[in-house]
């Protein structure tokens, strides 16, 4: 056998085992990135959920008033890190997918969807994992943590609020009328719901938050802060006009193993238009 021969040979198992190689690692690519949505039985509810990713770190994306999984968090289901986490999304009760029932809206809904999104992971199969709260969902991960603080790896909350400032009351009133909505803001939902049942579910939040403002003076969760035990993410978007700059201050302020990270060009949907920039500061804060 010439030593001719035997380098073109040693060329071509080369190639090929480097083909095979690079098909293998486009498999496990391609594995990290399928999308699985389906819905599961969460105590007396049917629960709609999305998970994507292989990582050995998972986490729970919690969506805005009205929010579901895909008008919320569309960019981090496609753009996280599926190799470092596993990404859960839900659509909460009555909202999105998750219907029937029909969205009600008692007294303590947040801490009703706290309950239903622990479960949910549990039923899963995960003991411990991470959340992203955007707004309403934000609210529900700080209701969450502090009542499962040993279910809970890190948080991170954004557009979230401990309390209802007066001068907030007059924003929910000023936007009730799905009209005054953007159109790039306003035509998802209705894609979703349609008008009335959109129109209806806002008008129906909007009396809640007003009646838990006289209620309780404001307060959501302010009691349960010192309850938070896991390492938190504060994100504020400096042109955030749903939630005033005063509320970060307050969470970074009254939760112990938390830091603040502003925006200064990001609004109230800033993991939307920032969310490349969002995707890399959530995902080092994570795995770091």
């Amino acid at each position: 056998m010439s030593a001719r021969f035997v380098s073109a040979l040693y060329k071509i198992v080369k190639s090929s085992s480097r083909t095979v190689r690079t098909r293998q690692l486009s498999t496990i690519a391609s594995k990290s990135r399928e999308m699985e949505e389906r819905k599961i039985q969460v105590g007396d509810t049917e629960i709609n959920y999305a998970r994507v990713g292989t990582g050995d770190h998972p986490v729970l994306l919690l969506p805005g008033a009205l929010g579901t999984i895909w008008t919320d968090f569309k960019p981090q289901m496609e753009n996280l890190n599926v190799n470092k986490l596993t990404i859960v999304a839900w659509d909460p009760p009555g909202y999105g997918k998750s219907r029937p029932p029909d969205r009600t809206f008692p007294d303590d809904f947040y801490q009703r969807d706290a309950t239903y999104a622990h479960n949910l992971m549990k039923t899963l199969g995960y003991s411990k994992f991470s959340l992203i709260g955007w707004s309403d969902g934000g609210i529900t991960s700080l209701l969450l943590s502090s009542a499962y603080p040993d279910s809970i790896y890190k948080m991170v909350v954004f557009g979230a609020n401990a309390y209802i400032h007066p001068d907030e009351t007059k924003i929910y009133k000023s936007i009730r009328d799905i009209n005054k909505w953007s159109e790039k803001m306003r035509t998802p939902m209705i894609q979703t719901y349609g008008v009335d049942y959109f129109q209806k579910m806002w008008s129906d939040w909007i009396d809640t938050v007003l009646g838990l403002y006289e209620k309780q003076n404001g307060d959501l969760c302010k009691q349960v802060l010192p309850k938070i035990k896991c390492s938190t993410l504060v994100i504020h978007g400096a042109k955030d006009a749903m939630v005033l700059p005063e509320h970060p201050t307050y969470l970074k302020q009254n939760i112990a193993n938390s830091k603040l990270h502003i925006f200064e060009k990001g609004a109230h949907n800033l993991h939307l238009r920032y969310s490349e920039e969002f995707n890399n500061l959530v995902t080092d804060f994570l795995v770091d």
